[in-house]
């Protein structure tokens, strides 16, 4: 494929970078130094996105995704998820990318990865879907994550100001008895999103996690708390707040918060303000948070009804109570 096919491809499939823009977005602005983090998270995504349509090869687009800042680095390769799930399952396409993409440099960054597949079916048409035996048994879930993200971002006055939900998500549907945590999964993503819709305005994100119905906030509380310290924007003091807003669910808070520090080590992206959110949310520094996720992840697949993601995040906000002063 020649370098003009693929610059051309790379400019009919990636969104506008003005659509990440908080004005066009808009969210609430807390500081113009928050709108710039934020806006930097969106670009660096689509620079993610761009690099993978363009490369002649997923060898080529990664190297041009390590050269990015250590901060924004998780973000491109999310991206980069994305822009490959949609090549694979584009018709008439070449197949392959995103196993390729795993398999290689992506492997440090698997999390992200899958969250960008979750970007790609909320563009897709469900035909075009990936089959849900194609992805990990246990990470799948972070493909839900990763759509309902992308629908609070884009669709936020259906999703966040109206909290939609689907009565019925049909992946990866019911074939292992656990289709029904799919909505779960969508509130984690909807709830990293709202730290975006809210500016990383702690009390702000709050207040709209308060306007969802009251059994959805176990799962939002679990995705900001996770977007609070992978994405970064709030103090020491607003971090605080945060938790003591999270009430009786300041333990999945803490879960998202220990698997964003996971996330990031896994990656090798580790940057200060990762200690300072683990520090309050978790009650320890990174490199423990990320070994609480580490030994308590699950050896078996989904059985009993349970998905094996849900046993793991729940090990892990219990072994959050015991060991970090998280209280509940």
């Amino acid at each position: 494929m020649g370098n003009g096919w693929r610059a051309l491809r790379r400019k009919i499939l990636t969104p506008d970078v003005s659509e990440t823009s908080i004005e066009k977005r808009g969210f609430h602005r807390k500081s113009p130094a928050a709108q710039e983090l934020l806006e930097t998270v969106g670009k660096m995504f689509l620079t993610g996105y761009g690099y993978a349509m363009e490369a002649r090869t997923v060898t080529d687009a990664e190297n041009r995704l390590e050269e990015l800042p250590i901060r924004f680095k998780g973000f491109a390769y999310e991206g980069a998820g994305m822009a490959y799930t949609m090549l694979d399952q584009i018709p008439m396409g070449r197949r392959g990318h995103i196993d390729e993409f795993l398999a290689g440099r992506g492997d440090k960054h698997n999390y992200m990865i899958y969250v960008g597949i979750g970007w790609a079916m909320a563009r897709l048409p469900r035909f075009l879907w990936p089959k849900p035996e194609s992805v990990d048994p246990l990470l799948r879930w972070l493909v839900l994550d990763g759509y309902g993200f992308h629908q609070a971002y884009f669709r936020t006055e259906q999703y966040v100001a109206n909290h939609h939900v689907d009565p019925y998500f049909p992946w990866p549907g019911d074939a292992t008895g656990v289709g029904a945590y799919a909505n779960n999964a969508i509130d984690q993503g909807i709830g990293r999103a709202l730290w975006f819709v809210g500016g990383t305005d702690a009390a702000t994100v709050a207040n709209l996690i308060d306007g969802y119905a009251p059994e959805r906030h176990p799962d939002l509380w679990a995705g900001a708390g996770l977007a609070a310290t992978y994405a970064g924007g709030g103090d020491p003091a607003e971090l605080a707040m945060f938790a003591d807003r999270a009430g009786q669910h300041r333990p999945l808070l803490a879960q998202g918060s220990a698997f964003a520090a996971e996330a990031r080590i896994r990656a090798d992206l580790l940057v200060p303000h990762i200690d300072g959110a683990t520090q309050v949310l978790c009650g320890l520094d990174p490199v423990d948070a990320a070994q609480v996720c580490a030994r308590t992840r699950p050896d078996r697949p989904d059985e009993g009804g349970v998905p094996a993601y849900e046993v793991w995040r729940n090990r892990i906000a219990t072994e959050l109570v015991s060991i970090g002063g998280v209280s509940t």
